[in-house]
């Protein structure tokens, strides 16, 4: 049994990461040939653009593993049967159950290896690699609105609620463009906070620099508010706004780990704003790894097509449609589940769920009929 586990898991891994460098080097080049073409501009080299390709790989290894061990697993098994070496398998003892169990123990593996990446390795260095953008760049791109958060808080004069616009931000992680709305209790803005920079320490205070403050006081019986303006060269804001919620916020969505998400969609539930989208990334994220299993699973039955139902070359080009075919689906299901408002866990397990009812009934139908 250990000779047929070395055998086993030798094929697959190699082939796994055979067809995992094929795939990123042709993603490293596409995404360095993007790079270029800012190349010359505000000091960006070339080296630099390679350089952020590369931090941009290990992201390109969390989403294609799946797919990658898809391919890979198809390619080492039919290889097995082509040349006859999966059948004097079988006729030694190895029966469906155990080589589902072993390519389940390698799916696990693989399992936890996708989790890591994506987990851990991915959202740094996509965090490192927006941030050496932003230096070439002019700052990290937040759209046309910017960036916008809530806060509430509890002060000597009621609950007050808080609507806070960033602009940008710099690779130094410096706010820019910073405006802060205070509301009171029945909704009316009571002040307003410009300020042309920021940044938010680990207290969760605002260190805000070229502020101007602008205050509406309460209206009286004949008169409307009066409003009164003053400037400050400098303002220490307290917030409830942790350092990490702000970075949420501005980077993104990519740099965010799955613990990442779960705080931040607890602030944005909390201020009750709408969480949908960052509820579905984050079961997808905590899910995807699984998507490994399923893939491992979908390829066990190319290894009881015998070679006349198609050659090495077939079945693989087969697995890369399957692979195509699930990352589509994985993609319209997170479109389809924000648009209609769908439970984001079952939106994120949808598309692994139908394809692992696929292959093992698949797997079912060769076994018994094949």
């Amino acid at each position: 049994m250990k000779t047929v586990r070395r055998l086993f898991y030798v094929d697959v891994v190699s082939s796994v990461a055979f067809v995992a460098v094929a795939f990123l080097s042709l993603f490293f080049f596409i995404d360095f040939v993007d790079e270029l073409s800012d190349a010359g501009k505000r000091g960006y080299t070339a080296f630099y653009a390679g350089l952020v390709s590369a931090l941009e790989l290990p992201g390109h290894v969390y989403e294609l593993m799946p797919i990658a061990v898809l391919i890979g697993t198809i390619y080492a098994l039919s290889r097995l049967a082509q040349s006859s070496e999966f059948t004097i398998l079988r006729t030694g003892g190895l029966g469906p159950g155990r080589a589902l169990s072993l390519l389940t123990t390698l799916g696990f593996a693989f399992a936890v290896l996708t989790f890591i990446v994506g987990d851990y390795l991915a959202p740094f260095a996509e965090e490192q690699a927006a941030h050496l953008q932003a230096s070439f760049k002019g700052g990290l791109k937040l759209g046309r609105g910017g960036a916008w958060l809530k806060d509430r808080q509890l002060t000597p004069k009621g609950e007050r609620s808080y609507s806070i616009n960033v602009g940008s931000a710099t690779a130094g992680g410096k706010l820019q463009d910073i405006r802060i709305f205070e509301f009171d209790s029945n909704g009316r803005m009571v002040e307003r906070i410009a300020a042309a920079t920021g940044e938010v320490d680990k207290h969760a205070q605002w260190r805000l620099s070229n502020v101007t403050i602008t205050q509406w006081a309460d209206p009286t019986a004949d008169q409307l508010p009066m409003a009164s303006e003053q400037k400050l060269p400098s303002l220490l804001w307290h917030s409830t706004l942790s350092a990490n919620v702000v970075a949420a916020a501005v980077l993104p969505l990519s740099t965010m780990s799955t613990i990442e998400l779960s705080r931040y969609i607890t602030n944005l539930a909390d201020n009750e704003q709408a969480a949908q989208q960052y509820e579905i990334q984050f079961w997808k994220r905590a899910l995807y790894p699984f998507a490994c299993l399923v893939m491992v699973g979908l390829a066990l039955p190319f290894a009881y097509l015998h070679a006349r139902g198609g050659g090495v070359s077939l079945k693989v080009f087969g697995g890369i449609m399957l692979g195509i075919s699930f990352v589509l689906l994985n993609n319209v299901a997170g479109h389809l589940g924000m648009l209609r408002n769908w439970t984001p866990w079952i939106v994120a397990a949808t598309p692994s769920a139908i394809y692992l009812m696929l292959s093992m009934a698949a797997f079912t139908w060769l076994v018994r009929y094949r």
